[in-house]
């Protein structure tokens, strides 16, 4: 496309989406502004409104043209009074640090009343956060679930004094695609016009929202509570509850779940487990996941983790665990590199903690030591936003229908606690964890015997391991699970090995059927 027809088209899209600002009410008076970066044969230029103007007046000869450092390459021509003369907006350096440093290719800011209002929800707050609500799913990289956090800065008597703290906010928060300025607007950006304009339509629903649940005395940072229990039983003759009936509200629960085939509460015997717990790889994500993400983050990043954190009280803990593994690992006649102490120096120690979680990587072994190591790595890409965690499109879904029928939920995988809470806080749909009650690993024991399954069923307090419902994928985990009296479901997965015909347990394709198998 030639510079004329792209520079003009976006100048006369920067008029219409003015116009449609004004009149949504995001601005008024003259505040607000849109620009919109365009290619062109002589490289990047930037369309940007004027200050000054009323933007439902707006015309497409009001715009200035920027190249991409931000240079006036050329300035509108002044209209006659009333109008004053054209002048570039005081937002431009704004504008341009999201260019800068997103990437971004649309940029909005909007003074609307709900914007203003959620940065004051908590006055001292240096955020906004929501969480289930729907309209969330609009802004990239967020789900449902997602616990969304926008950053909010102060305000400044010009609006050109905000770039540093703006800038700041940018870079502090990877995730959120805005940033509130306190008593003042919103900034938001997108990688092109539309997908700017459609998160800045769904942020200020956020805001909305927030500003009217505060009203009735909700908190939209925080996720809905799981339903009352039911506030009574049926009653038998004598007043107290029939021996072997369910509560009305669950039983009601299970017979409109039943009604579907695809029910994430409906069981085979009309009762529901006391809790649920889960697998990982192969179960509810994807073991490519774990095999072709996780795995070779962990391998990529152990060498300069190890030198990066080597004097904290977190890895010297990991090294020991694995001095202590590669001496039992000795002792049993296995060959593995050893790991010396301390006294060996830094450099040494590191490079034989590197060679035995290599070898222990290369063995596929799921040991406390190297998974404890591989955990505080995975931690540090979720907390960078390197890492989010991919799950099958049906949990989210099938966990909060769990909560919602009294189900307790729990993990247990061969990954440390902690880099499970890590992959489960920070997957592409949002947190997952109020919908968990708690996680297992290999603190438990290994996941292949049964006294592992006999420790946690103890640790659960179940009158019976058979009121626990296991689900996995790996045929000898499930057997360890039944010898210890549970009931198990193995998942059938993409991706997963081919299950013999004769393996005896349930088969499900998809968490809503988990419980199927229940008895």
């Amino acid at each position: 496309m030639a510079q004329q027809d792209a520079v003009g088209e976006a100048k006369a899209l920067v008029a219409e989406l003015c116009a449609g600002l004004y009149s949504q009410g995001h601005v008024s008076g003259t505040g607000g502004g849109i620009s919109i970066k365009v290619d062109t044969p002589q490289g990047d230029r930037i369309v940007m409104a004027p200050s000054g103007v009323q933007k439902e007046r707006m015309r497409s000869e009001d715009m200035f043209v920027l190249d991409a450092a931000g240079e006036v390459l050329h300035t509108p021509e002044a209209r006659p009074p009333p109008y004053k003369p054209p002048k570039l907006s005081e937002c431009a350096p704004l504008f341009m640090s999201a260019f800068e440093l997103r990437g971004a290719r649309a940029v909005l800011h909007g003074h609307s009343m709900n914007a203003f209002l959620a940065t004051l929800l908590d006055p001292h707050a240096s955020e906004f956060k929501v969480t289930h609500i729907e309209m969330i799913k609009g802004i990239v990289g967020q789900g449902f679930y997602s616990v969304h956090s926008v950053p909010i800065i102060e305000n400044t008597a010009r609006e050109c004094e905000l770039t540093d703290r703006l800038r700041d906010a940018i870079q502090r928060y990877p995730e959120a695609n805005a940033v509130l300025v306190r008593r003042h607007g919103v900034y938001v950006w997108g990688r092109n016009w539309i997908e700017a304009k459609t998160q800045f339509e769904c942020y200020e629903y956020l805001f909305e929202a927030a500003v009217r649940m505060r009203q009735l005395g909700l908190d939209a940072s925080r996720a809905p509570p799981p339903p009352l229990p039911a506030a009574a039983q049926p009653a038998a003759a004598n007043g107290t509850a029939a021996e072997g009936s369910e509560p009305a509200a669950k039983k009601a629960r299970l017979e409109n779940g039943a009604a579907a085939a695809d029910s994430a509460i409906a069981t085979a015997s009309g009762r529901l487990p006391t809790a649920v717990v889960l697998d990982i790889e192969g179960t509810i994500a994807a073991i490519s996941y774990v095999t072709d993400v996780l795995f070779p983050y962990a391998r990529q990043r152990l060498r300069s983790h190890l030198e990066s954190t080597y004097d904290s009280e977190e890895t010297q803990a990991d090294l020991e665990l694995l001095r202590q593994l590669a001496a039992e690992d000795a002792a049993a006649g296995l060959t593995v590199p050893p790991v010396p102490g301390p006294e060996a120096g830094r450099d040494a120690v590191v490079a034989a903690a590197v060679a035995n979680c290599e070898a222990q990587m290369d063995g596929d072994r799921k040991t406390t030591a190297l998974k404890s190591l591989q955990g505080h790595i995975w931690a540090g890409g979720f907390a960078r936003g390197e890492l989010k965690g991919e799950l099958f499109a049906d949990v989210p879904d099938a966990l909060a229908q769990w909560r919602g029928a009294g189900i307790k939920t729990y993990i247990y995988s061969s990954g440390s606690r902690g880099a499970q809470k890590d992959l489960l806080g920070c997957t592409t749909v949002g947190d997952l964890r109020p919908y968990l009650q708690g996680f297992f690993d290999t603190t438990s024991g290994p996941k292949v015997e049964a006294g592992s399954y006999r420790n946690i069923a103890a640790s659960l307090g179940v009158d019976s391991p058979s009121e626990l419902l296991f689900a996995t994928d790996n045929l000898a985990e499930a057997q360890a699970a039944a010898a210890a009296g549970w009931q198990v479901v193995v998942a059938d997965r993409p991706g997963n090995k081919a299950l013999p015909a004769d393996h005896g347990f349930p088969v499900a394709a998809s968490a809503q059927r988990f419980l199927a198998a229940f008895r």
